[in-house]
């Protein structure tokens, strides 16, 4: 269970990113996060794993707090978030199988990650993640190589194999042909079937209705729906895109 308390963020320019966001998600949901550009959907999953420090609030992980946690018990708890960038964040001169076992850096140490000293059994997680989006016949197949949508995929099997008990997805369409969008939110869903809690930031609503247990909408920094999509109604809609923001 994710439960987030008062949470807010305030950029050292002024900017409010987020204004006092509360709100409980449940072990499995499929969550999908709507609004304008700048509205605080990518500050929201960024505060979540700690890319962005919260100004004040918590924000708990099945009763862990880690919203201003800091060293071992921070590393500890960012295992059970996996994160799926937008622009994939791969390193494109290494292979997919070795992009994926990256995933598994928290649960060594330092000086085995350095030197790469997996286990078998990390190596056999990152095959059978691999597998699953369908990239068995490219595993040792260099990023670079690879097209966006298979790169996605990757990036989507190194935070599987963190073995996380929730997937934050920031935009990971939005580098994609439209026509991959669908792909992408499908194998999503499939780890969701597995029991992982799924938080997608999007753009497309048509995607969010498609595919979503639950909407959660923002507007200049605030909570304003928080719903399942059959509540999701033009005038929540009207309210939830309505103003003009300026991207943070």
């Amino acid at each position: 269970m994710i439960e987030v308390k008062n949470l807010s963020k305030i950029y050292p320019n002024g900017t409010v990113g987020l204004d006092d966001v509360n709100v409980t998600i449940q072990n499995g949901e499929f969550v999908c996060v709507i609004g304008l550009s700048g509205a605080g959907k990518s500050t929201f999953l960024r505060c979540i794993n700690r890319l962005n420090d919260a100004t004040s609030g918590q924000i708990l992980i099945d009763g862990d707090d880690i919203a201003f946690a800091s060293g071992p018990r921070l590393r500890q708890l960012r295992r059970r978030i996996g994160f799926v960038f937008q622009q994939f964040n791969l390193s494109t001169r290494l292979s997919a199988m070795e992009n994926v076992l990256s995933g598994r850096l928290g649960y060594h140490n330092r000086f085995s990650g350095v030197l790469g000293l997996f286990t078998a059994e990390d190596r056999r997680i990152a095959e059978t993640a691999l597998t699953r989006v369908g990239l068995a016949d490219r595993m040792n197949v260099r990023v670079d190589q690879l097209s966006g949508g298979q790169q996605q995929r990757v990036a989507i099997a190194r935070a599987v194999a963190q073995q996380p008990t929730l997937i934050l997805a920031d935009e990971p369409m939005a580098s994609l042909d439209p026509k991959l969008s669908n792909v992408i939110m499908g194998i999503l869903k499939e780890f969701n079937k597995d029991g992982i809690s799924v938080l997608v930031n999007i753009h497309v609503l048509e995607l969010a209705l498609q595919y979503a247990d639950r909407i959660l909408g923002f507007n200049k920094g605030k909570l304003v729906f928080d719903g399942p999509p059959s509540a999701l109604s033009q005038d929540e809609i009207d309210r939830i895109y309505s103003g003009s923001v300026a991207d943070l």
